[in-house]
């Protein structure tokens, strides 16, 4: 049925957002554990040079993902808006934060005011994450009512909700340690590797751990998803741990290749196994369900529609950006000057003045881009027809 796909999309963009922006909420966790000034400044630049290119683009999954639920199942989409206000204030309030503290850090010249943004970029990265969870965690156990005409606190504050806020916590400080890993790999940096390999071994522990508690509280709290789990849904969950156990494995080999997209399936496991033991209802304890809650057709087909041209469109802008931030060629101008401060004059030689290539505008390199991946759609569409 229509409202299937649509209900799979929705899980889909979900997973984006977690794999993605996810790893960026993990990187302010070890930010804010990075220790003091001088200590931490090494894994800081990493962390800060790894999240800057993309951070804005990895959370239009979470816009993508408020759209759909809003569009495709407005009245289950009202009812957890209306119940678990207070965190989704919070986590948005977290998220806000989060980017202002990191935008603003590198703005400032005084130490003070630096640590006070960079601590507010750190806190901020874990209230979000944390608050997300808590409203999975309401959902799941099925303390979303149907016909919710007020807050509650208690539908979000359960044990089940606050071991899931901290299973977000540490899955976001897992990927976003295994994804460093590979930066450092990347740039040939021994000692951040070992640094961030050691992060990535404990997160990965702390995780499988929440997974399991997580796993157990639902027996209580809901034990209907509890059997479905460790029913249907048990190969994800299968899935999920051996991801976790391979990551684990190679890390401690010393062989980071792959590391990065064992984490990202593990984590996408999770996901999936929640969403196959709860389909095909969008709100466990009430009998609204994918079918009966979802959208007139026309609006669900629009929405299978847009999600292609989605995928059309951003898709290849996202490859193309990843791509070269894992080549290192995006760089502010203030980094670009860095750069060029450090390299060594010879000595030897007469100091002749060369002339300096001229360096393209923001607005050129924008065109440049944009040029390359329309390019790309437009090679794509001819090997189509």
């Amino acid at each position: 049925m229509i409202s299937d796909a649509v209900g799979g999309i929705l899980l889909a963009s979900v997973t984006l957002y977690a794999v993605l922006g996810g790893a960026d909420f993990g990187g302010g966790l070890w930010d804010l554990l990075a220790g003091g000034d001088r200590r931490g400044r090494e894994p800081r630049r990493l962390i800060e040079e790894s999240i800057t290119p993309v951070w804005e683009a990895n959370h239009v999954w979470l816009v993508f993902d408020l759209v759909i639920f809003w569009t495709a199942f407005p009245h289950a989409f009202a009812a957890v808006m209306t119940t678990a206000a207070l965190p989704l204030w919070l986590a948005l309030a977290g998220i806000v934060l989060r980017g202002a503290g990191f935008a603003f850090r590198k703005e400032v010249s005084g130490l003070g005011a630096q640590r006070v943004l960079g601590a507010t970029f750190a806190f901020s990265s874990l209230l979000a994450p944390f608050f997300m969870g808590t409203v999975i965690g309401a959902i799941a156990t099925g303390q979303v009512p149907a016909d919710a005409s007020h807050a509650s606190l208690s539908a979000w504050t359960s044990a089940t909700s606050l071991l899931t806020g901290l299973l977000f916590v540490g899955a976001c400080g897992y990927l976003a340690a295994v994804y460093l890993v590979g930066e450092a790999a990347r740039r040939g940096d021994h000692r951040l590797r070992a640094y961030f390999t050691r992060r990535a071994q404990a997160a990965g522990i702390v995780a499988g751990a929440l997974s399991l508690a997580v796993l157990a509280e639902l027996h209580s709290s809901n034990h209907a998803l509890f059997s479905r789990l460790t029913g249907r849904a048990l190969p994800l969950v299968i899935l999920a741990g051996l991801c976790g156990l391979a990551v684990l494995a190679l890390l401690t080999a010393g062989r980071p290749r792959g590391v990065r997209v064992l984490a990202a399936a593990g984590v996408a496991a999770v996901i999936w196994g929640w969403g196959v033991a709860q389909y095909p209802v969008l709100l466990p304890g009430t009998n609204v369900t994918l079918s009966n809650a979802g959208a007139p057709p026309a609006t669900l087909v629009a929405i299978v529609v847009l999600f292609v041209v989605a995928l059309v469109i951003v898709g290849p802008s996202f490859g193309l950006l990843f791509s070269l931030q894992g080549r290192r060629l995006l760089y502010s101008d203030d980094d670009s000057g860095a750069a060029l401060a450090l390299q060594p004059l010879p000595s030897a030689e007469p100091l002749v003045q060369q002339p300096r290539p001229t360096e393209a505008s923001p607005a050129v390199r924008t065109a440049v881009v944009a040029f390359v991946v329309v390019d790309a759609l437009l090679r794509a569409r001819r090997r189509a027809r």
